[in-house]
């Protein structure tokens, strides 16, 4: 089977199209024949090995531990190990893999009680496969500031997987939502619901009029200190990076204890529930995975160059042969 393969390190002409042995699934596994997989922020670090400190944690020192990468995927279940019960040869599935990764590929072996779940009959591969990376992500964020219907929440960084997932999740927990984006993606995010959009290129966002039960950074581009006016008394402040000099992560320490405004960060979680839930908001129509650019597997490498940009518009989408180009969007 074809697979973008690496064998260390480095930058996106590191990655080669080569011919590898088809995974043999085990007797609890599925071979799932990939249609659709993504290169997302996840992949972009476990390639680069950066931030350092990932390699000795995850990733593998000296060398990669995985040659293969690729954690979000979308296809058709092509053999059932003989103890699998829940899926079965033919059936549209999709899910996350992160840890063994190995999507970028034709074909790929997961556990039947991994991080997947079928795929809802309109909506198309391209779409299922970015469904989980930006969004579980945003959903472990959101629920760390214990959101509730009816409060007003801010996200910063509208337009990438985790902030148009953020969007989406917010209105579907029943949130008045404020977006801000840039200029040419206003309409973008209103299309996903937000209530109000504000446009980061006229005006400072932190000057807004409101104030907010949650603010959160899904870009991870500022802090705390920054945002602090636009809080509530009560508010909760969450963010996808740590700010400047740790200062998101150390006060998240600082004010675990207060009974006023909070730093809050959430564990990323995703698990077959997760997955499932996923699948129930598309299916309903409440959550539609934004889609950027496409590419063959082929160009990978041209792909991780445009993630790399931080320019990107929702998810980057690798379509290999048989995916379904239907559905939503």
């Amino acid at each position: 089977m074809k697979a973008a393969v690496r064998t260390r390190y480095g930058p996106p002409d590191v990655l080669r199209i080569a011919d590898v042995a088809k995974p043999a699934p085990t007797a609890d596994q599925l071979l799932v024949r990939v249609h659709a997989t993504t290169v997302n922020q996840t992949d972009a670090h476990y390639l680069s090995g950066k931030p350092w400190i990932m390699r000795p944690l995850l990733s593998g020192v000296p060398g990669p531990k995985v040659s293969v990468l690729g954690c979000e995927f979308a296809g058709e279940v092509d053999a059932a190990g003989s103890a699998v019960s829940s899926f079965q040869p033919g059936q549209r599935v999709f899910g996350y893999v992160e840890g063994p990764f190995g999507a970028h590929a034709e074909y790929l072996a997961v556990g039947q009680d991994g991080s997947i779940a079928l795929t809802p009959d309109h909506v198309s591969d391209e779409h299922a496969a970015a469904a989980t990376e930006g969004s579980h992500y945003a959903l472990s964020c959101l629920r760390a500031t214990s959101v509730t219907a009816g409060q007003d929440a801010l996200v910063y960084g509208a337009t990438g997987a985790v902030g148009s997932a953020a969007v989406q999740l917010l209105k579907v927990m029943g949130a008045r939502v404020t977006a801000v984006c840039a200029t040419p993606n206003l309409e973008l995010v209103r299309g996903l619901g937000a209530d109000k959009v504000v446009d980061y290129l006229t005006a400072d966002f932190t000057h807004d009029d409101l104030r907010y039960d949650v603010v959160f950074d899904a870009v991870g581009k500022t802090s705390y200190h920054r945002c602090k006016r636009l809080l509530k008394p009560h508010g909760r402040y969450t963010s996808t990076g740590p700010g400047p000099a740790y200062e998101n992560a150390l006060l998240m320490l600082a004010t675990a204890r207060s009974r006023g405004r909070k730093v809050v960060f959430g564990y990323p979680k995703i698990d077959q529930a997760t997955v499932k839930y996923l699948a129930e908001l598309m299916e309903s129509g409440q959550f539609t995975p934004v889609v950027d650019m496409r590419y063959p597997l082929d160009e990978i490498a041209r792909a991780y160059s445009y993630v790399e940009t931080h320019q990107k518009v929702g998810s980057v989408v690798i379509l290999l042969d048989g995916a379904e180009r239907g559905g939503q969007g």
